[in-house]
């Protein structure tokens, strides 16, 4: 300072001029900056003391004006001057500047930093006569500091721990960097550093992984499905390549696999399962859906006819309710077996359902499908051989052509069905093909069972969802799933009209079946979309309750689902109780799977209190012909009021349906019954509805 002091002087020949500019240096540097400034006095006792501060230093040491003279310990409490005083004596000792920084708690978790660097000023004997402190905040920069190794500590935390494989990659394709599951699932010992990651990937997926690259360095993340090319097997993975912005720029790319194999033979075998019949491994109706449309427009483009036969098994039912299911689905397998040995050079088969098939037969005249159908109904003159019993069925068959009889896949089988409605009315074991007279014998009942077997490949059928209301806190607790037609022309059809005719015609077998797969498919979704508590009440009918392959169906859809058991009720009409010994048989069996049974419509049926006592039954469900006079009809109130009791001694819980009324809900409330549903809450909601709902809350 002096020396610089010496410098300006020379400048200045007047001593007052240069008393004003020192006075001015001095103004800044010592009271302006925004650094703390201490100059320090070293005492012969080895204390120091407070020369000079300036304004900032004063005002964040909170010191008074009468600070000169005065040691650490005269203005400071002891931990902070006995921090200083050891700081400055290594000053002192060193004769060297020296740096330290503090850190002081504000207020509490709160902290500010600072940055202080301590020179000595040495005499002509080389002693420390003055220390200068200059003290910086450096709070901010910290701060930054303590962010930046944050944020690299949690970057490197997912990345080190995502599940997912993830690969550091250059613009080139080289690998840079990988986590821990990126070398579990490659599975190598020998570093991947360095590789090209086009490499590890199976050549026909090359040219996708090249646009994805070529997209990403662009700055467009991309994603996509490709196998892994490893040692000893192929690995389906989901791909993910997300570009490296560093200065507004592509520096390099995440690429994050995803391990899919088994998910994708899990595809594999759904969609197997979609496509094909469980009993007998033919084709069925989803398979037909869309083959059939394909071959038509073959058809069409080749100008080529095309057969349609629809078939149903002469007298099965009487059969199957004779024989046993068991023996019934036996004979089904043989049956499909020797459709598919037609002597005929490109055809398909396809079970529609229960014991009818469709064969569709491409480049084929008329006279074509006269010697095909004459071919099967010979086939079915030989007896089927099952369980060391012969057994003879015949077949009757209804055949539409293209073009004559129409262009479009719907229609084509419709007047099949129409043909063969009209063998089994005159004759059966024989087959007819579609003439336009037939449509004047067509009435109601026939058009809407003939529409009814349409209803399920043409996403006409749709489940609604009737909330059930736990009655002593309002809370939804489950829903009873409803089934709904809506006819392109008829509109909506009560089940009421359908379901007899269903009934009547068999077809209330695979409806039933639609509506179980259709409830575990919502399930699925609801649980994807994390809600995971719902549980949903199904109807099952007498028919379906028969059949005996029910629960192996429902096994399979749980676990194809992934269902839990425990959140699916079947609801059971007394009807079907009937014979109780088998009843109890099949009760027993849903009741191994783990699903909840419930008594439909209890009270207007088959009313043997034996069944409550002999059956493993969960619930009962009061009809709502009682619930709809309770208030007014002293016999409908008797009849509830017994329900209620006899449920509770039994320790079955009880829903009643069709509460429409505030008075009605006040007076099953009073007589304890668990749960409730009708307008009054809700009417049966569309599921797109409740998943609206769902993401709401």
């Amino acid at each position: 300072m002096d020396n610089f002091l010496n410098l300006i002087k020379k400048d200045f020949h007047n001593d007052k001029k240069f008393t004003e500019i020192e006075s001015f240096i001095f103004e800044i540097i010592l009271k302006h900056i925004k650094d703390l400034i201490f100059i320090m006095k070293v005492e012969n006792d080895d204390s120091f003391t407070y020369l000079f501060v300036n304004d900032i230093g004063i005002q964040h040491a909170k010191f008074g004006s009468k600070y000169s003279g005065k040691t650490f310990y005269d203005l400071q409490p002891k931990e902070i001057a006995d921090h200083l005083h050891e700081k400055y004596s290594i000053v002192r000792e060193q004769k060297q500047p020296y740096s330290f920084q503090d850190k002081l708690e504000v207020v509490k978790d709160t902290f500010t930093y600072g940055e202080t660097i301590l020179t000595p000023i040495l005499n002509e004997k080389e002693e420390v006569v003055y220390i200068i402190g200059v003290t910086r905040d450096i709070t901010e920069r910290m701060n930054e500091k303590a962010l930046l190794v944050e944020s690299q500590q949690m970057y490197k935390s997912l990345v080190d721990h995502n599940m997912d494989a993830v690969f550091s990659l250059d613009l080139e394709g080289q690998i840079r960097s990988v986590n821990p599951s990126a070398i579990s699932m490659m599975n190598v010992e020998n570093s991947l550093i360095g590789l090209s990651i086009f490499d590890l990937f199976q050549h026909e997926f090359q040219s996708v992984l090249n646009k994805s690259f070529d997209q990403t360095v662009k700055g467009i993340a991309s994603e996509g499905e490709a196998s892994l090319l490893l040692a000893k097997k192929n690995m389906n993975v989901h791909y993910k390549t997300v570009p490296i912005i560093t200065n507004e720029e592509v520096s390099g790319i995440f690429l994050l696999l995803r391990d899919i194999t088994e998910k994708a033979k899990q595809a594999t075998v759904i969609e197997h399962m979609a496509y094909h019949d469980p009993l007998t491994g033919l084709l069925n109706r989803s398979a037909l859906k869309i083959d059939l449309k394909e071959l038509l427009a073959l058809s069409k483009q080749n100008k080529q006819p095309l057969v349609l036969m629809f078939m149903d098994l002469d007298r099965f039912k009487m059969l199957n309710d004779t024989l046993g299911h068991n023996s019934g689905d036996k004979l089904l397998i043989e049956v499909s077996k020797r459709l598919e040995q037609i002597n005929h050079q490109n055809f398909n088969v396809y079970r529609y359902g229960g014991d009818e098939f469709i064969v569709v037969l491409q480049n084929t005249s008329r006279n074509g499908a006269e010697c095909v159908a004459e071919q099967m109904i010979r086939m079915f003159k030989e007896p089927f051989y099952i369980n060391e019993i012969l057994y003879f069925i015949s077949l009757s068959i209804g055949i539409s052509i293209f073009p004559d009889d129409s262009e479009t896949e719907d229609v084509l089988i419709t007047m099949a069905d129409k043909a063969l409605y009209y063998v089994k009315q005159r004759s059966r074991a024989d087959y007819q093909f579609y003439a336009q007279e037939m449509e004047n014998n067509t009435n109601e009942l026939l058009l809407i069972e003939t529409a009814l077997r349409r209803a399920v490949e043409h996403d006409e059928l749709v489940l609604y969802y009737q909330p059930q209301i736990e009655l002593a806190s309002g809370e939804i607790v489950s829903y009873e799933a409803l089934l709904r037609w809506k006819h392109p022309e008829l509109g909506i059809m009560s089940p009421a009209k359908f379901i007899p005719i269903a009934e009547e015609s068999g077809l209330i077998i695979p409806i039933g079946e639609w509506v179980i797969e259709e409830v575990c498919k919502q399930l699925w979704k609801w649980n994807e979309a994390g809600v995971s508590e719902t549980i949903v009440a199904i109807n099952l009918s007498a028919k379906q309750f028969q059949q005996p392959h029910l629960v192996d169906m429902i096994e399979s859809l749980f676990n194809t689902y992934s269902i839990t058991p425990a959140h699916i009720e079947f609801e059971i009409t007394e009807g079907a109780l009937q014979n109780a010994e088998e009843a109890l048989v099949m009760i027993q069996r849903l009741k191994n799977l783990g699903v909840m049974i419930s008594v439909d419509d209890f009270g207007t049926g088959f009313s043997s209190l034996m069944y409550l006592k002999q059956f493993p039954i969960d619930s009962l469900k009061i009809d709502q012909s009682f619930i709809k006079d309770v208030l007014n009809d002293k016999k409908d109130e008797a009849i509830v009021t017994t329900i209620l009791h006899l449920a509770y001694h039994l320790d079955l819980s009880v829903v009643a349906e069709g509460i429409e009324t505030q008075e009605q809900l006040e007076f099953l409330s009073r007589m304890k019954c668990q749960k409730g549903q009708g307008y009054l809450f809700s009417k049966p909601v569309h599921p797109e509805v409740l998943n609206r709902e769902n993401q709401k809350s």
